[in-house]
């Protein structure tokens, strides 16, 4: 079991679109960043049917004092090819596909992730196992990750805009929560959660580290599947 195996504060989320910006400020608070859950609401760019990318908060972390790296499984927006071999500008390869690729969601995230790279950001393509999972959690940093709560709960997929459970008509929906640690010893996996009446019955829990992989990767249905390390830079 890592030192990190702890449960780690996190606040009810406010309403069924704001888990990034909850878990950004759990995130915040555990590095001694005092910051009221309402701004940090305020602030995060946010996309028009509601929520957030997973690249809006780590810009506003970024614009912060935080540093920030992405690994990224979200195919809709990055080639693998880009992480092969010498080195790519990632920046002109965006700006290419978005010339290309004319939908909007991609044109938003898109400009998110040129500011992030502007910013300093880092983008990592690697293969997501349960070795890069225990060692990004094993010095006690949680990391943010957008993944699939359909696949996370075991839930029925949702439907319309009261986000009702219909197994026939509803789509997989996305979610931000927070890693906070991982039992070597039973593969397990403490996931922090920003929704307080989730199907696990508490903020914290634990998770195999398998169905975490699993949840992680089908994130990509719902512009998620990243996993965002972000740490406060020493000045």
């Amino acid at each position: 079991m890592t030192a990190s195996f702890t449960a780690l504060p996190i606040e009810p989320q406010p309403d069924t679109t704001t888990c990034g910006p909850t878990c950004l400020h759990a995130l915040y608070r555990h590095y001694g960043r005092e910051m009221a859950l309402a701004q940090i609401i305020d602030e995060i760019q946010r996309l028009d049917h509601g929520g957030t990318l997973d690249v809006f908060l780590a810009n506003h972390a970024l614009a912060r004092g935080f540093s920030a790296i992405v690994y990224t499984y979200n195919l809709k927006v990055f080639d693998p090819t880009w992480f092969v071999g010498r080195k790519t500008d990632l920046a002109a390869k965006l700006r290419a596909q978005a010339r290309a690729k004319r939908r909007p969601k991609l044109q938003v995230a898109t400009d998110g992730y040129l500011s992030y790279l502007a910013g300093g950001g880092e983008i990592r393509y690697a293969d997501l196992n349960r070795a890069l999972l225990r060692r990004l959690l094993s010095n006690g940093e949680p990391v943010l990750t957008g993944l699939s709560a359909t696949y996370l709960y075991r839930s029925a997929r949702e439907w319309g805009p009261d986000d009702i459970d219909d197994d026939v008509r509803g789509e997989p929906v996305g979610h931000f929560v927070l890693l906070a640690g991982y039992d070597r010893a039973t593969r397990e996996v403490l996931v922090a959660d920003p929704m307080h009446d989730n199907p696990q019955g508490s903020q914290n829990y634990r998770v195999h580290v398998d169905r975490v992989i699993g949840a992680i990767l089908l994130g990509a249905l719902t512009y998620d599947a990243n996993l965002l390390v972000l740490r406060p830079c020493a000045n």
